[in-house]
């Protein structure tokens, strides 16, 4: 039962083609295949709270109620963007009755879980613990960090992958031919070029590869083909999975930043091309790549970090197109320099000596002096002035609080500039070594 449903007089193509047993389920081949996890849970009759994390059109709630066929228990349905506290207690009555008039199981399936705050995840957290309800929760969100500790103890977490060609060729093949529930008592036809771009838009989404067949053959008359240009003008304003803010975004992001990393800047270009394709904010992307020229290129080439100013100059001067030809430029120069992110690590353990340490004075030798007082105090006394050393050096001086160990925080890598600041350091190093005036023993 669903708590927000009424019945349609018309159902869209893909509802009436959701798949009535394991068999017609296409994909997930992982889960359900033989000897897997959850196959075999169904199989044993040993059902348990679980929440189902994947993409948009991939079979969670049809899942869901399979399960729920598959064990005979009454199926109770809310959507976390509609249902409140009000909502679950009315499912957590029908359960109980359930189980007092038939004995059935209740399955309380939440649609969109990580919308429900703390407070309403927890209300129902008891009654799945007494056995009131078996949770089943869908999930397109890093459950991690979109849902309560409590909750995801008390269920296991199957994650659901976005459908491969076959099962979606399957599923088009079945809409196609199905004369009951599908478009096959239009016998309708559709050529190559059309099939494979409407497998292509589908994206691994069952849900909108159904939608577009059924959209496109609306403009086909019976016993007619649908043709490649038929689909192409219905795709023209189109865009690949891309949920801004959400798992598509941060897991294309992270891929971005780790082909520049990882030096291949054609990988770069294709994860910057992808996010462009699904509708993120290109100023977003430049922001993020001057992240990257200080966080994996630093100073083993610090013009990377100019070079990624001026690209997201040009973003905000221009905007699109000319911004992302900037951009571009900016990923590829990053991709292809030497890679150093030792200032990067030296400022994280610098940042985690000041967090873990009492708050250390500055040696009164590096304080100013501007009053009487404070020279009388001992401030400014004994500062030696680099630039009235040899080499601008004050070989032996300590820079550290007296009260705290020196550190070496920055250690340059054996690539680009860096080479030549690891032996100037050296260099300095040495310097100190030699120096009679070394004011720690």
């Amino acid at each position: 039962m669903d708590l927000f449903a009424k019945e349609p007089q018309h159902q869209p193509l893909a509802a009436r083609m959701r798949p009535r047993t394991l068999d017609e389920y296409a994909g997930q081949e992982h889960l359900l295949g033989a000897g897997r996890p959850l196959r075999q849970a169904l199989e044993q009759g040993a059902l348990h709270s679980m929440i189902f994390w994947g993409p948009p059109g991939v079979g969670k709630t049809t899942l869901a109620r399979l399960l729920a066929t598959l064990a005979d228990a009454h199926f109770v349905t809310i959507s976390a963007v509609l249902a409140g506290v009000k909502e679950i207690r009315q499912a957590v009555e029908q359960a109980r009755q359930q189980a007092a008039q038939n004995g059935r199981q209740t399955i309380l399936f939440v649609d969109e879980v990580h919308r429900f705050n703390k407070a309403q995840q927890d209300a129902f957290l008891p009654f799945v613990e007494d056995g009131t309800l078996l949770f089943i929760g869908a999930t397109t969100e890093n459950p991690s960090f979109e849902l309560n500790n409590a909750l995801l103890s008390r269920a296991r977490v199957y994650v659901l992958k976005a459908l491969e060609q076959p099962a979606l060729v399957t599923l088009l093949d079945r809409a196609l031919t199905d004369v009951e529930r599908g478009l096959g008592q239009h016998q309708l036809s559709i050529s190559e070029d059309a099939r494979h771009m409407l497998l292509d838009a589908a994206d691994g989404d069952a849900r909108r590869l159904l939608n577009l067949l059924e959209i496109a053959t609306d403009l086909v008359e019976d016993g007619g083909c649908l043709e490649h240009a038929q689909v192409a003008d219905l795709l023209n304003d189109t865009r690949r999975r891309f949920d801004k803010g959400g798992e598509a975004f941060y897991d294309q992001i992270s891929a971005l930043h780790k082909s520049v990393r990882g030096s291949n800047p054609d990988a770069a270009l294709y994860w910057f091309a992808r996010m462009l394709d699904g509708g993120c904010d290109p100023l977003y992307i430049a922001r993020r790549v001057v992240r990257m020229a200080s966080e994996d290129i630093g100073n083993a080439d610090p013009r990377a970090l100019t070079l990624c100013l001026n690209a997201w100059d040009v973003q905000e001067r221009l905007g699109s197109p000319e911004g992302e030809l900037a951009v571009a430029q900016a990923i590829v120069y990053l991709a292809c320099a030497p890679k150093s992110n030792a200032v990067y690590k030296a400022f994280n353990a610098a940042m985690r000596d000041v967090a873990e340490q009492s708050s250390h004075e500055p040696p009164l030798h590096l304080r100013n002096a501007p009053t009487k007082l404070m020279k009388e105090l001992g401030y400014s006394e004994g500062y030696r002035y680099a630039h009235d050393e040899p080499e601008a050096y004050a070989a032996g001086e300590d820079y550290f609080p007296d009260d705290l160990e020196p550190r070496q925080y920055y250690q340059p890598v054996p690539r680009g500039l860096e080479l030549k600041i690891a032996q100037k350091l050296d260099h300095l190093r040495g310097l100190d070594q030699q120096s009679t005036r070394k004011r720690r023993k």
